[in-house]
């Protein structure tokens, strides 16, 4: 089933690609100049759009069909206990009168048997054992029956519902790829061309530096931020700094512009087209400090920071389960996936639910790890905090210091996993903290947050690497500098640019 599925969304995929592929190379037919239109004009927007719409209706059939089930149905209770009757009964002197005028008895009782056992009561078992064996010369033996027949229902039960996890996961896919590819079109159909005024200035300003300005669109879309695309080549055989561009262009638009991370960094006597974006506000700057585990040789917490496209720095923390080697493959798993997933396109939310699918699936016992991500929009400053079995994470801002906790559980252990989700407005000089559960635990017990707060007040170093060095050396003051667990402290500061 899983397969096919699998097998189903390459094909749509290769068939979208296939298309847009025709979109673009047909453009080789025209000039080189017809070419670089194509993005002006819209005759494959609502295309792209209608396949969007397709897997989004995919996902919501997928949506549709019956949830996961926690206990048995009253259809698996009759088949059990038709299966015992048939096992037991059948030959017993006794079956017309039990199961014909004391049948309707019968199957109450047997039914609370079951019941019971899913309950996982051992004493209730044995008071309705005793409750059988007064009214059944074979109590036992249809007990056991029972029970035997109640593992093999449970059991389908569990397969039906990690073919239940698997289809869900598979329509969160969907519903994020559909998203993603209505921000394709939206991205790829909205560029326009400047207006001629805006086009004879920056031809005029790049004019004097010896560049020629063939083109130019912009795109003005993404909450109010500013792009521009400039088809251009320099004169007199010079080759000018991309960077130099970026500030005359700043010089024209009035707002700091910066060259979209990956492009060219020269511009030389061939015509190119250079994208151009609205620089961040604030810039971030990280340091981390880690301690393995005493008589361990690898850490199980796992990190990664990084500044995405679109302005946004992501900081991700992972704590495996235990310890050791095994512990660190299985958050290095979580960072890896999030990682990819992030630098897609997913949305914070998805990407950690995709991860949590992904460890689901795999099914392997104990195969579950903490996530912890922050997400800080670098054009507005707000931070967005996603967490699952995370340890708190800390905002120290001048003279106070404020946290942000988690009480869900860790992800791989069920497919609905409830994300704990936050959001807080980060200034100039702001900090955040992010740790293992391993640095708290070594804090006294029910102060931990309290002792870390003076922890971090205490500290008056300004670079992050020194922050989260100077935290670790006072947390292991706590415990005898012995680590007990993996330790890892994670400090990022952000300043306004």
């Amino acid at each position: 089933m899983q397969e096919w599925i699998v097998a189903m969304l390459v094909i749509s995929i290769l068939l979208i690609l296939r298309d847009m592929a025709k979109t673009i190379l047909s453009g080789r037919k025209k000039s080189s100049e017809e070419m670089m239109l194509f993005t002006e004009s819209h005759p494959q927007k609502e295309k792209v759009q209608k396949y969007a719409a397709s897997f989004q209706k995919l996902a919501d059939t997928f949506y549709g069909m019956p949830y996961r089930k926690d206990y048995l149905s009253g259809g698996q209770i009759q088949k059990i206990l038709t299966d015992a009757s048939e096992k037991v009964c059948s030959k017993c002197y006794q079956k017309d009168l039990c199961w014909g005028e004391n049948g309707a008895e019968m199957y109450r009782g047997g039914e609370s048997l079951i019941r019971i056992m899913e309950e996982g009561d051992p004493e209730g078992l044995r008071k309705i054992r005793g409750e059988w064996s007064g009214v059944c010369s074979r109590s036992m033996q249809y007990c056991d029956a029972v029970q035997e027949g109640f593992f093999r229902e449970k059991q389908n039960l569990f397969w039906d519902n990690r073919m239940i996890e698997g289809r869900l996961a598979v329509a969160q896919q969907l519903t994020e790829i559909s998203r993603i590819m209505e921000m394709v079109a939206e991205d790829l159909y909205d560029i326009s061309n400047a207006s001629p005024e805006f086009r004879e200035e920056i031809q005029k300003s790049m004019r004097k530096r010896h560049i020629v300005v063939k083109r130019v669109w912009v795109m003005d879309r993404v909450e109010g931020r500013r792009q521009v695309f400039l088809h251009m080549r320099a004169r007199s055989g010079q080759c000018i700094s991309v960077t130099e561009v970026a500030q005359i262009l700043s010089g024209v638009c009035g707002c700091s512009m910066t060259p979209e991370t990956g492009s060219r960094c020269i511009v030389n006597g061939e015509y190119h087209t250079v994208h151009f974006v609205e620089d961040v506000s604030y810039q971030m700057m990280y340091g981390v400090s880690k301690l393995t585990k005493e008589k361990e040789k690898v850490s199980g917490d796992n990190y990664v920071c990084r500044q995405e496209d679109g302005g946004r720095f992501v900081m991700c923390l992972s704590d495996g389960m235990g310890s050791g080697m095994e512990a660190c493959r299985e958050s290095e798993v979580v960072v890896e996936l999030l990682e990819q997933f992030l630098d897609s396109g997913f949305s914070q939310d998805t990407a950690a639910k995709m991860v949590n699918s992904a460890l689901v699936l795999k099914g392997q016992e104990g195969m579950f790890s903490t996530v912890d991500i922050c997400a800080v929009d670098l054009y507005t400053g707000i931070c967005n905090f996603l967490k699952a079995g995370a340890s708190s994470t800390f905002i120290k801002r001048d003279h106070w210091v404020e946290s942000i906790s988690s009480e869900s559980i860790a992800a791989g252990l069920v497919q609905q996993i409830d994300f704990d989700t936050a959001s807080r407005k980060l200034y100039h000089g702001d900090y955040l903290i992010m740790m293992t559960d391993g640095v708290l635990d070594a804090l006294p017990l029910e102060r931990e947050e309290e002792t870390m707060k003076d922890i971090i007040m205490d500290i008056r170093e300004d670079s992050p690497k020194e922050i989260s060095r100077g935290i670790l050396e006072r947390v292991l003051g706590y415990s005898d500098y012995r680590a007990k667990d993996d330790m890892t402290v994670l400090v990022a500061g952000m300043w306004k640019k």
